[in-house]
């Protein structure tokens, strides 16, 4: 057993609210992530983890010194690492001849009990480093909306997980509802000829004449075209394990309550059946009925026995 699998007594009140906020809970926090420097690595990888920790911090730890370890082969470091720093997410960079600035994802990975789940390498071929964006940027910890276009993410299963990875990454905080005013920040993943390429746009919201502004989108930074390379993805067990959540958080289903695809909600009664023949209707003068005398004789007739 090791020191951090060991059971510790907190001696002190700090110590037991750090041991508390580590302990399970029904809703958990945020997701954090760790992005690690390997054993070589170039200066489009070292440039490339600042700025993906620019777009996750405040929930990012970064580890500046070198780490002669390989993901894919030994995961150990890695777990290691994860259970230290409390990090359910990793970026890991290297750089070498056979893979040259790789991202192990990017590599990105992530964990699940402290054990890596799902790990996806790509390679990076174009970058645009946040620097060379000469513009306004966007105030830190702002919630990024996700846009994914292409078939990829929806036929093939490797581009499935790398969408629900990188959602995971790139989520930030989860909020009851958005403003539109709070709407500053766009991250866009394209799936085309298999290459991913992430794009990064500040939503600029202009005068239209009417209450909804015009939108535009400004380019801030960084920009990425990513190539997939290798994968390392979970069983579909294990996958659906680690998606399972608890019995106190699913919602008790209502009886005769149902929700459209909108979210609009319908309600079903149960009436007793009605009898139709004694149902109040409006009154008119029209329909009243009249006397049995002028009934069996007409209108007219009735008409000439009013006349004086």
């Amino acid at each position: 057993m090791t020191q951090l699998d060991a059971v510790v007594k907190p001696k002190t009140k700090r110590s037991k609210r750090f041991l508390q906020s580590r302990e399970p809970k029904l809703t958990e926090n945020e997701k954090s992530a760790m992005l690690i420097k390997g054993g070589n690595t170039s200066e489009t990888v070292t440039q490339a983890l600042k700025d993906l920790y620019s777009l996750k911090k405040p929930n990012a730890v970064t580890y500046k010194k070198k780490n002669i370890t390989r993901p894919f082969e030994d995961q150990t470091s890695i777990e290691f690492f994860s259970k230290k720093s409390d990090c359910s997410l990793f970026v890991f960079g290297s750089h070498n001849k056979k893979r040259p600035h790789n991202l192990v994802f990017a590599i990105a990975g992530r964990m699940f009990d402290f054990h890596v789940l799902d790990m996806i390498e790509l390679g990076i071929e174009k970058f645009v480093p946040l620097k060379d964006f000469k513009n306004s940027k966007f105030p830190e910890g702002t919630k990024p909306l996700l846009v994914f276009a292409g078939e990829a993410f929806d036929l093939s299963n490797e581009h499935r997980r790398l969408k629900s990875l990188l959602t995971d990454f790139f989520r930030g905080p989860t909020v009851p509802c958005v403003r539109l005013a709070g709407l500053e920040h766009v991250l866009h993943f394209t799936a085309l000829d298999g290459k991913i390429f992430l794009r990064s746009y500040k939503v600029l919201l202009k005068k239209s004449g009417c209450r909804t502004p015009r939108i535009e989108l400004e380019e801030i930074g960084p920009s990425f075209d990513f190539v997939l390379r290798r994968t390392h993805l979970a069983s579909d067990d294990l996958y659906k394990t680690a998606h399972k959540q608890p019995k106190a958080l699913k919602a008790k289903k209502k009886k005769n309550i149902s929700h459209d695809a909108f979210g609009t909600r319908f309600g079903r009664l149960h009436m007793q059946k009605q009898d139709l023949g004694k149902l109040q209707t409006r009154k008119m003068k029209g329909l009243r009925k009249r006397r049995g005398g002028d009934a069996e004789r007409g209108p007219s007739a009735a008409k000439k026995a009013r006349t004086p």
